[in-house]
């Protein structure tokens, strides 16, 4: 096992552990946050998540041999970030997610099951995100337009840093964020002493209003959008793992962290990407090393939750916001290849695209096109209201009869409107400028 180990794989599982936190963890905060979390109870989610996503991977890693990369499930997030309060509270969340790890187990325990969910049309989890996603891809220009020292260097830098890779443009904006908040804002003197991440336990409740409106989309959503298409990764890197046991393990997982915020583990697909392509290591054989180094990592961001949350917690809201959208614009890309055995998009290669690359991009895909015809509509309104109406002859004949009238009080004649002529058309009389009452301004170009 030890001669497997090598530099290369370690390289590529401390970028994957990197990306795959500091790309998506504004959205899980958002997400925990929208469904009643306090911060600290938020803080617990993060920790519990992390570490779980570490255990997972390290767990699966090591007893397969193979890239099993483990996430949190970011379209998870995203489906919470748009949700109500729920009646309960966060213990009602808490409860709905722990029923979610139930449902992720019996998926990979009944076969029939897991065969039903590979079958969903992905046009379907896209319908579920489609709605929650559009006002988290608008919060950057919103963040711009209430912040703007604030926001606008954030997402400059993601988009300056995008054109050369987009793999690293949401690390960049997260940092830029950080560093502006650490110089703009003033902890309580003291406060490094509490930055350590304190787990709390959360007694779940269960509410039959929370289970439905929260448990079934999440997990719908989680299986469709993350496990199928991470195993769709794993294939497309020729790695054939028997997804069952695959499945009842983050289920597992995802019911350890429920009591402590977390609100759902699934498997990885744009981190798996990293850790199973040949960046990893040419020989497929030792690149499930690089899944085992992601999973410290993840482990180690968790232990540092405390941190991130107390940065969190004194941003504007909008701007953490801002962030979590970028990070959605961002999955646009990851891992789409244009040529028969791929090509690399952010460091990531694929041979053929998968399911999961379908998804994201059919979401993003309709995304744009509802942003467009928002701002097309947005563009015909305003070219509406600043219409000439000089440019309309009838409203330039009514506008000269109205100014007719008015020079009729100082002894001068209205004119009425042309005759119609022969043919069925109005011919508008040569006058001067001064007889129809103009200024030379006013002539049409």
């Amino acid at each position: 096992m030890r001669a497997a180990f090598s530099l290369q794989a370690m390289a590529a599982g401390l970028l994957a552990g990197f990306v795959g936190f500091a790309s998506s963890f504004a959205v899980v905060l958002q997400g925990l946050r929208a469904v009643g979390a306090s911060p600290a109870e938020a803080a617990s989610g993060l920790m519990a998540l992390s570490i779980a996503m570490g255990i997972g991977g390290i767990w699966l890693s090591l007893r397969t041999r193979l890239p099993i990369s483990v996430a949190w499930s970011t379209p998870g997030a995203a489906l919470l970030a748009g949700s109500v309060l729920p009646a309960g509270g966060f213990a009602s969340a808490a409860g709905a997610f722990l029923v979610t790890g139930a449902l992720i187990v019996i998926a990979g325990l009944w076969r029939p099951l897991g065969r039903w969910l590979a079958a969903i049309p992905p046009a379907l989890a896209n319908a579920m995100l489609a709605g929650v996603l559009l006002p988290l891809c608008l919060a950057p220009v919103k963040a711009v337009a209430e912040f703007p020292a604030l926001a606008l260097p954030v997402v400059l830098g993601w988009a300056v840093v995008g054109r050369l890779n987009r793999l690293w443009a949401v690390p960049a904006a997260v940092g830029i964020a950080a560093i502006l908040l650490v110089l703009t804002t003033h902890l309580p003197p003291g406060g490094l002493g509490s930055l350590a991440p304190v787990p709390i336990w959360i007694v779940p409740v269960f509410e039959p209003a929370a289970l439905l409106g929260l448990t079934l989309p999440l997990f719908l959503v989680t299986m469709a959008s993350q496990n199928i298409p991470g195993l769709a990764v794993l294939a497309a890197n020729d790695y054939h793992p028997a997804p069952g046991p695959l499945f009842w393990r983050t289920g597992v997982l995802t019911m350890a962290a429920a009591p402590f915020g977390g609100h759902a583990v699934n498997l990885a697909a744009i981190t798996a990407a990293l850790c199973a392509n040949p960046d990893a290591h040419p020989d497929p054989a030792r690149r499930y090393w690089a899944a085992v180094v992601a999973g410290l990592v993840y482990i180690a961001f968790g232990l540092a939750a405390g941190i991130v949350m107390a940065l969190v917690s004194v941003a504007p809201p909008v701007l953490i916001q801002a962030v979590a959208g970028l990070a959605q614009f961002e999955r646009r890309d990851h891992g789409r290849g244009d040529g028969p055995a791929g090509t690399r998009r952010g460091g990531c290669y694929f041979r053929r695209r998968g399911i999961g690359d379908r998804v994201l991009w059919h979401r993003q895909r309709f995304l744009g096109s509802v942003v467009r015809a928002c701002l097309t509509r947005v563009g015909a309104i305003r070219r509406a209201a600043s219409h000439h109406p000089l440019k309309d002859p009838v409203a330039a004949d009514q506008r000269v009869i109205q100014r007719s009238a008015d020079m009729g009080e100082h002894g001068q004649t209205q004119r009425n409107r042309p005759e119609p002529m022969q043919g069925g058309e109005n011919r508008r009389p040569e006058f001067t400028f001064a007889e129809r009452g103009w200024d030379q301004d006013d002539a049409e170009p």
